[in-house]
């Protein structure tokens, strides 16, 4: 039901948008002009929604491969009887039947001294949750149940789908916006306008803009990634509790100042439960530990 109430929004926003966007190119005369100039905007929106969302579904059909892949990660089978593995096989089952999933996620382990952990994967029928062999050295079984706790709530509000879609529409719009304004400023240049516009304007032009749209755009995609890290830390704090996702929280913050964060690969660094800060708050897909603590803090979560 959740998975079709996302298409259902997603399908009804991009139809708002389109007529939004006609309605606009209708309005200002700026349609008359492109047709004018055999450029149809709408068309070219839904071919360029085509192109921008097809590169976004085909990564996450192959989200959990390529985690596995990037991330060498060792996936704990049924059959596993250590110690860790029986702990994690444990805390899954559990939490999973706690938050309502028909099917429990694979379980996984990664090498790497940084406390860290994720959730990835198409479906929430058809997910992987990963953890670090630091956040098994550095965690009791109460703190690592609430940061499993956090990766099963991004897989029961179905993220990883939300995030792909997102991106698809950002994709979409940093494609048609920087195409469709290069060819305006290339057919309005000083030699373009009697030769149908200046090719060398058009791809300097559209090199500028992809920039600074794509810089735009990675600006809302950020900001819904640390609203989920929110969501997800208050789904963390249901599932085990709010003072075990707190102690859980402050122990990350704790570890990450005491080990050196290498390097992740791109498409698993905003997947962490424990992201780097950036440069500018703005362009950082995790809010930081203080702040996700006070959120808790302040909750109505028991």
């Amino acid at each position: 039901m959740q998975a079709f109430r996302r298409v259902f929004l997603f399908i009804a926003m991009n139809l708002l948008i389109c007529f939004t966007a006609s309605f606009i190119l209708s309005f200002t005369g700026l349609n008359t002009y492109l047709y004018q100039h055999q450029i149809h905007p709408l068309g070219l929106f839904l071919a360029f929604l085509v192109y921008g969302m097809t590169g976004a579904i085909i990564s996450l059909l192959l989200s959990k491969k390529i985690a596995k892949w990037a991330m060498k990660i060792k996936i704990i089978t049924p059959y596993d009887c250590s110690s860790e593995g029986n702990l994690l096989k444990n805390l899954v089952q559990r939490l999973s039947n706690k938050a309502g999933l028909k099917t429990v996620p694979e379980i996984g382990i990664f090498q790497s001294p940084a406390p860290n952990a994720f959730a990835t994967g198409p479906t929430a029928s058809n997910s992987l949750v990963a953890v670090s062999t630091g956040l098994l050295c550095k965690m009791n079984a109460e703190e690592l149940e609430a940061v499993l706790g956090h990766e099963i709530a991004h897989i029961k509000n179905g993220d990883m789908v939300t995030m792909t879609l997102l991106q698809g529409v950002v994709n979409t719009f940093v494609i048609f916006l920087s195409y469709l304004i290069s060819q305006l400023i290339a057919m309005n240049s000083r030699r373009g306008r009697g030769e149908g516009g200046n090719l060398g304007v058009y791809f300097i032009s559209r090199l500028i803009l992809d920039i600074i749209f794509m810089a735009v755009g990675s600006l809302i995609i950020c900001a819904f990634s640390r609203f989920r890290e929110y969501k997800a830390d208050l789904g963390g704090a249901q599932l085990s509790s709010k003072e075990q996702m707190i102690r859980a929280l402050r122990r990350l913050g704790e570890s990450s100042k005491q080990t050196d964060q290498e390097e992740v690969p791109q498409s698993v660094a905003a997947l962490m439960c424990n992201g780097k800060s950036a440069f500018m708050e703005l362009f950082s897909t995790h809010p930081s530990i203080e702040k996700r603590v006070s959120a808790l803090q302040s909750s109505s979560v028991s």
